[in-house]
C-alpha cells in the first residue's frame, strides 16, 4: 500500500471561496459552514483536531468535539488532568482544525486557551448522559492503567453510588477550555492545488481578512 501513496490524489472541484462570499465575521462564516456540514450529513461535523504543546514545546494532537462557539471562541470539555488539559495550563496556546473532507473544506484556528467558568461547566456537565457523567469520575484520563477491568470496576462502583436517576456532581478535575481565536482560516479546495484560503486575523480591536497563497 505504501508504494501507492504518491499516486493518491484528487482534484477538488466542488466550489470556490471569494472574498465577496464571506460573512461579515469569522463567527458568522463558521456557523454558515458548520450548518452546511450538518446539512450534508458529514459524520461528526463538530469533530475537530486540537493541537497543544507542553511547556517545552513538545506538541500533541487529538480529535475532540466542539461543544460551544460564540464570539468569545470555541469550547470543549475534558478532564483537566489529561494531557491536553495539563498542556493547555502550562502553555495556553492551541490550534484547531475542522476537517470537512467530503465538502473539500477545512477551518483552521489558532489562539490562546482559557478555562470556561464553573457555571458553564456545571451546566454542560448536567446535560450529559448519566453514563458519561459517571465516566468522567471513573477515568483518570491520560494516566497509565493496568487493564480495562480497572476502569470497569471503578465504573461499577460509581454506578452503585449514583444509580440512574440520581444527580452526579461534576468532578473538580473536569471542566471546559475555550480557544479564543486570533486567526480563523477558511480553506476551500480548488483544482490544480490552487486552493482558496481566506483568513480572519485579529488586528487591534477588530479583524482583517487576508488571502493566503495555497
Amino acid at each position: 500500500m505504501s508504494d501507492h501513496l504518491a499516486d493518491m490524489r484528487r482534484s477538488y472541484e466542488l466550489g470556490g471561496l471569494a472574498e465577496a462570499d464571506l460573512a461579515p465575521t469569522w463567527l458568522a462564516q463558521f456557523e454558515r459552514w458548520l450548518a452546511e456540514a450538518v446539512g450534508a450529513g458529514i459524520t461528526e461535523p463538530n469533530a475537530m483536531v486540537l493541537a497543544t504543546a507542553d511547556a517545552d514545546g513538545a506538541p500533541s494532537a487529538r480529535t475532540v468535539l466542539l461543544k460551544g462557539v460564540d464570539a468569545r471562541g470555541f469550547v470543549l470539555y475534558t478532564n483537566l488532568g489529561s494531557r491536553k488539559g495539563t498542556q493547555a495550563a502550562a502553555n495556553p496556546r492551541a490550534a484547531l482544525t475542522f476537517p470537512w473532507i467530503d465538502l473539500q473544506r477545512q477551518v483552521g484556528v489558532t489562539g490562546r486557551v482559557e478555562p470556561v467558568s464553573d457555571v458553564e461547566a456545571d451546566a454542560y456537565f448536567a446535560s450529559r448522559p448519566h453514563g458519561s457523567r459517571l465516566g468522567a469520575h471513573a477515568s483518570p484520563q491520560s494516566s497509565v492503567v493496568p487493564a480495562r477491568s480497572t476502569l470497569e470496576e471503578r465504573l461499577a462502583a460509581l454506578e452503585a453510588r449514583w444509580p440512574e436517576g440520581t444527580d452526579v456532581p461534576r468532578p473538580v478535575h473536569w471542566g471546559g477550555l475555550r480557544v479564543v481565536p486570533d486567526a480563523v482560516e477558511f480553506w476551500q479546495g480548488r483544482p490544480n492545488r490552487l486552493h482558496d484560503r481566506l483568513r480572519f486575523r485579529a488586528d487591534g480591536a477588530g479583524w482583517v481578512v487576508e488571502r493566503l497563497a495555497p
